[in-house]
């Protein structure tokens, strides 16, 4: 270990580790970034390759053991995975997350601005900020929602705002999660496995926990309950078993200490949510959802949804149960949206971005169609209302039939569509099969607003488990690390 560089050169713990051109995030190429420090490669190199395999292999297997899975789609199939987890943690230091936690409660504070302002006075369109085609041809917006008051004016309960960094080590937002985010329940359990599996390389290092998500998004969900209870039932809704996240939905139900429910246990009466027991029916206050709009309340949105409960909408829009998220947020986390996010923070609250968005061009508009269809070689093109990593194209990287088909799709509907440049993300050590690689990465941090906002320290690093792979998305072959947000300099400093 006496060979680890004064630059934070990784050279001496793993020979063959090389980030290229990419911004290193255990490296970092940078002073300003913030030094991660040394004692981490050290407290790393004293384990060793070998050990750090074995201990990775015990832990995907306790991971498989726990049940915590989620769900890929194939054709007709369903099965159940891992998210793949790498064991070297990738760190952000005090300063790092004080700036990304600011930067994600402006952001939501805007959303949440924007949200109220487009089903209420639309003062926004009217001053042309935004066209207004934009929002009322969004296959997410919600007419049922005009006019009507949200408690604290808050849309977004629950965000998850997916952040990278750039090859100069500057942090970009690639988009925001403001319908129903996912990936948080494996923040937690990251935390819990380096602590079972590697409890001597966090031995004494002080890092801001990540154990409260549970009580603060429980406190949130008491915050918008109707009627000023002191104790107001919340319940969350979940689609059921074989929905893509459910594990998810268990573990949360069981952190905020919560009953999870599917929507045959609920039945409205009398425009209220009441719950079905095994000694009789309770009222319902709150309903964290974990299920699309589309399938909320039948007697609304799609006759044929099995998964909702009718009468569902009508309660809510009487002041008898509250919703989180709100119905209708999928308009704010649009990708086409997504590109007016620096004018929608300036518009409502005078201020520039902390973190920018990526460069985007809408192919809506003239100019940003002609600049991506003369440039789709050098693009990422993305259809605006997929997630999960779907239906992209990442130009430099397609075939001459990849860029023709998606030339053919943006044509037929250029409002479906967005084009980014490719942005090389940030890396990070990472154990694969050949040793350890520089891999890819993103960061979601997820903020949770009742009354105010408050922020999960750290997050979810997703990383690219295949060599050169810009998707980290977990259906496309991502895994993820465990995030340190370090408590203080101190901790930066210490060995």
């Amino acid at each position: 270990m006496e060979n680890i560089q004064k630059d934070g050169s990784a050279q001496g713990t793993w020979p063959d580790y090389d980030p290229g051109r990419y911004f290193c995030e255990l490296t970092r190429q940078r002073p300003d970034a913030g030094l991660v420090p040394g004692w981490l490669m050290e407290r790393l190199g004293r384990i060793g390759l070998d050990a750090l395999r074995a201990r990775a292999a015990a832990a995907e297997t306790e991971l498989i053991d726990l049940g915590v899975t989620f769900t890929v789609y194939s054709d007709a199939l369903a099965i159940d995975r891992i998210l793949p987890f790498d064991c070297i943690p990738r760190v952000l230091t005090n300063r790092e997350w004080r700036l990304l936690e600011r930067a994600c409660i402006q952001r939501v504070t805007a959303l949440n601005a924007f949200l109220g302002d487009i089903y209420g006075k639309g003062h926004i369109l009217r001053d042309q900020v935004i066209p207004p085609a934009l929002i009322f041809k969004n296959a997410n917006y919600r007419p049922e929602m005009k006019d009507f008051p949200v408690p604290h004016g808050t849309y977004v309960h629950v965000c998850g705002t997916d952040i990278i960094r750039d090859e100069q080590g500057d942090f970009r937002v690639l988009e925001d999660n403001a319908r129903t985010p996912s990936g948080v329940s494996y923040v937690i359990e990251n935390r819990h496995l380096m602590l079972r599996s590697f409890p001597d390389l966090m031995a004494g290092i002080r890092l801001l926990p990540v154990d409260d998500y549970g009580r603060r998004l429980r406190a949130a969900m008491n915050e918008i309950a109707p009627g000023g209870l002191e104790d107001p039932q919340v319940v969350l809704l979940s689609p059921g078993i074989y929905n893509a996240a459910y594990f998810e939905h268990v573990f949360l139900a069981r952190e905020m200490g919560v009953p999870l429910v599917q929507g045959a246990d609920l039945v409205v009466e009398d425009e209220r949510v009441y719950m079905r027991t095994t000694t009789g029916r309770r009222p319902v206050h709150t309903i964290y959802r974990r299920l699309n709009d589309e399938f909320l309340d039948p007697a609304v949105f799609r006759r044929d949804s099995v998964l909702g409960v009718p009468g569902l909408i009508g309660a809510w829009k009487a002041g008898n149960v509250a919703i989180a998220n709100a119905v209708g947020t999928g308009v704010a986390d649009d990708k086409a949206v997504y590109a007016y996010m620096p004018r929608i923070i300036k518009y409502y609250l005078g201020e520039a971005p902390l973190i920018a968005n990526v460069e985007t061009h809408i192919c809506r508009e003239t100019e940003g169609l002609n600049y991506t269809l003369e440039n789709l070689d050098r693009l990422v093109v993305k259809p605006v209302g997929e997630s999960g990593g779907y239906g992209i194209t990442i130009g430099p990287r397609a075939t001459r039939e990849e860029l023709a088909i998606a030339r053919a799709s943006i044509l037929a509907d250029p409002d479906n569509w967005i084009s980014q440049p490719m942005i090389g993300l940030s890396v990070a050590p990472t154990l694969v099969e050949e040793g350890v690689g520089a891999r890819h990465l993103d960061l979601r941090p997820f903020t949770v607003t009742g009354k105010e906002s408050w922020v999960l320290p750290g997050g979810l690093t997703r990383v690219a488990m295949k060599r050169g792979s810009l998707i980290v998305n977990s259906s496309q072959g991502g895994g993820s690390k465990d995030t340190w947000v370090l408590a203080d300099e101190f901790a930066e400093g210490r060995r």
